[in-house]
């Protein structure tokens, strides 16, 4: 049997819109020019996770239309994905956000940086939908080949709470640095706390809050995060 007329047209166009995209994608860059190039290029492209495609397109990455780079010291690795309406902060005094090659931040992330605060994010990071990564005091680092899923939130600083004062009143702390091992895997809407090392290849289950440090190859579950098992290898 013959391919059907409408999926014959819908080829053509898929491969009409891989060729503009590729075009567009040759001038991409984090100037005016490149960023129009980058909008250019996403015109005829499927939505979401397909997007990050155009990235592999050029070494300067994509970044989305709507996303906004507010951040003086952001450290872009090669083929870097930026979803739709991520933004990227620094407030007062605020340090660095690195990000690795191919790392990618899907749409309506943000992440913060404060005095004091810096965030590495390690090549091959995939980073869903709807996290935040508020950094002031002191670092978030999240190593190679993590995976992310979605309202996942990173807070390694807190308010005081003393007696006797508003707390919007009370000075920052902190209990020190996230450190997030290589190709650990957070479920979604995981919280994690100050001065947590979660270790390379840990699994962390979907609504955990992680006070505590959780060993490599760890799987750990509940509020707050314990852990129930290893993985073990056969």
């Amino acid at each position: 049997m013959g391919t059907p007329v409408g999926g014959v047209a819908q080829i053509q166009q898929s491969r009409a819109a891989r060729r503009w995209a590729r075009f567009w994608m040759r001038f991409a860059g984090y100037g005016a020019g490149g960023r129009l190039a980058m909008r250019l290029a996403a015109w005829f492209a499927p939505p979401h996770k397909d997007q990050v495609q155009l990235a592999r397109l050029n070494k300067n990455g994509f970044i989305a239309p709507s996303a906004v780079i507010y951040h003086a010291q952001f450290q872009p690795g090669q083929n870097v994905y930026i979803g739709d309406r991520v933004i990227i902060y620094q407030a007062r005094d605020g340090g660095p956000v690195q990000m690795g090659d191919r790392a990618a931040m899907l749409r309506d992330s943000i992440i913060e940086t404060g005095r004091g605060g810096s965030v590495s994010i390690g090549d091959d990071v995939y980073i869903h939908p709807r996290c935040q990564m508020n950094a002031y005091l002191t670092s978030i680092t999240i190593g190679r080949g993590v995976m992310v899923a979605a309202n996942c939130v990173f807070y390694p600083h807190n308010h005081g709470v003393a007696a006797g004062q508003p707390i919007r009143e009370q000075p920052l702390e902190t209990k020190g640095p996230i450190v997030i091992g290589e190709n650990a895997w957070l479920g979604t809407g995981v919280v994690v706390l100050g001065g947590v090392t979660i270790g390379a290849g840990a699994v962390v289950g979907a609504g955990s809050v992680v006070t505590n440090s959780i060993p490599a190859n760890g799987i750990a579950v509940g509020s707050p995060a314990q852990v129930v098992k290893m993985r073990e290898s056969d």
